[in-house]
């Protein structure tokens, strides 16, 4: 992976831009990474792959309240209970 400071990647834009079409591009700023560009097809395949791991694991706590019993009626009582 390459790295560009922020001044360079400031200066040297078209070509930050195009890199990060082949691979993600490191930001730096002060010695720290403070970014990281990508392109928009990566950028919507880790969207899309977070977003099935997301709908994974609510399925799976669903599965696991209900398997403790907790109902919908009883999950309504205690998202209403103000205490």
């Amino acid at each position: 992976m390459k790295t560009f400071t922020a001044n360079e990647a400031k200066t040297r834009f078209g070509e930050f831009i195009d890199l990060a079409q082949r691979e993600p591009v490191r930001v730096t700023r002060r010695d720290r990474v403070v970014g990281v560009l990508v392109s928009a097809q990566d950028y919507e395949s880790m969207r899309e792959y977070f977003a099935d791991r997301l709908a994974h694991t609510m399925d799976a706590a669903a599965g696991q309240a209900m398997a403790a019993g907790l109902t919908p009626a009883r999950l309504d009582e205690l998202l209403a209970d103000e205490s």
